[in-house]
């Protein structure tokens, strides 16, 4: 938020903020979804796993999703609950282990299943097993992120579904939306019924996945809490989860960088920072998406000769570790904050350590104002990467 500039500029090194008060929010918008539509929401670790940050979950949710064993066991060790947990493929050196660490386990594939649920079962008598199914329907444009597309290694067809689900199947899984509205989500449900309605009839709870981005502004969430409350008056039996990950993270902290150089090549001006594209904000370079820069304005490749326009460029020897343009109103300095906003989920999670380059901290902002630095890398973080 821009009440607090001055704590962000008064930063000499790279870090990711969250904010306790914008964090509250999305939690309260989340909490009142879930009791209005009589469903649980639950925080998937693939988009946002800041361990330090769980008490105030707890205040408002009761559990986490996983996709893989260690994801599982920072949900039993540090969420204080066992994971609801999907993952591809389970292997079996870990299988045992990710079991001990779950409440919901769900399978892939009716192969992975049979190999499985022997061992799983072993390991956690009390685990109730499911299976992920694909509608083979999904609005999402952007194929890399498309779990629906033709050909894709998941879930389980209806075509390949038996007539009847074995015993121990308590439940169906079906993820197929990114960052969607709750428009998408009621059509992409009228699928899943189509598809599946004699197997939700079957099983005891259903787990409608992520990208169910309630807390963005312009979302429909009364649209959502009656889609919900209508498909649960259809299926009265069912336990219903959703399992979003940017929802929760949406919008709660920036990343803070300083330009450490400005060149020019060809009349067009970059702005060196020391924060990576690659390595900090990968998803800005694989969706593509341009971020929005506090106080600057993105414009086109039309205006890059403008004064006071530069690219941003990271401090990789990617040849690519640059977007732009964004307009500033005054020219860019050495030793100048340069704060990309919403940079909390997912960014935090895909980081890398490519080029060994200086990683940023991660930090709270407490409600309070007080900025609490929850972890500093250093020198020994990217050795014992590579030892």
């Amino acid at each position: 938020m821009k009440q607090y500039d001055d704590i962000y500029k008064a930063l000499s090194r790279p870090c990711y903020v969250m904010e306790e008060q914008l964090l509250r929010r999305n939690l309260q918008t989340i909490k009142q979804v879930a009791d209005a539509a009589g469903v649980e929401i639950i925080l998937a670790f693939k988009a946002f796993a800041l361990w330090k940050t769980f008490p105030v979950f707890r205040e408002y949710i009761h559990a986490t999703t996983a996709s893989s064993l260690w994801e599982a066991r920072l949900a039993d060790e540090e969420f204080g609950t066992k994971a609801h947990t999907y993952s591809p493929a389970y292997t079996t050196d870990e299988l045992a282990d990710i079991a001990r660490c779950s409440s919901h386990l769900t399978f892939n594939s009716f192969s992975q299943y049979r190999r499985c649920r022997e061992s799983a079962h072993l390991a956690n008598p009390s685990l109730s097993f499911g299976l992920r199914v694909n509608p083979e329907y999904s609005e999402i444009e952007t194929e890399l992120y498309n779990p629906c597309a033709p050909g894709t290694r998941f879930g389980v067809m209806a075509e390949q579904m038996p007539a009847c689900l074995p015993d121990d199947i308590e439940g169906l899984h079906c993820h197929c939306h990114c960052e969607s509205g709750s428009d998408v989500f009621a059509r992409t449900l009228k699928y899943i019924e189509d598809k599946f309605s004699p197997w939700l009839k079957q099983v005891k709870w259903v787990n409608f996945g992520g990208g169910h981005l309630m807390t963005r502004k312009d979302y429909d969430i009364q649209l959502l809490v009656d889609t919900l409350r209508a498909f649960r008056a259809r299926y009265p039996h069912l336990r219903v989860i959703l399992e979003p990950g940017s929802a929760f993270g949406w919008q709660t902290g920036p990343l803070v960088s300083q330009v450490v150089d400005v060149v020019e090549n060809r009349g067009i001006q970059t702005a060196i920072l020391n924060v990576s594209f690659t390595c900090h904000m990968p998803d800005c370079l694989e969706m593509p998406y341009t971020p929005v820069v506090r106080g600057a304005e993105i414009v086109d490749e039309t205006q890059r000769f403008d004064a006071h326009v530069y690219r941003l460029g990271g401090n990789s020897c990617l040849s690519g570790d640059f977007m732009g343009y964004w307009h500033f109103d005054h020219a860019l300095e050495v030793g100048e904050t340069v704060i990309f906003e919403d940079m909390l989920h997912y960014t935090t999670v895909k980081t890398t350590m490519f080029n060994g380059i200086t990683h940023p901290s991660l930090a709270f902002l407490h409600e309070d104002g007080q900025l609490e630095i929850l972890r500093e890398f250093g020198y020994e973080d990217y050795k014992n990467r590579m030892d």
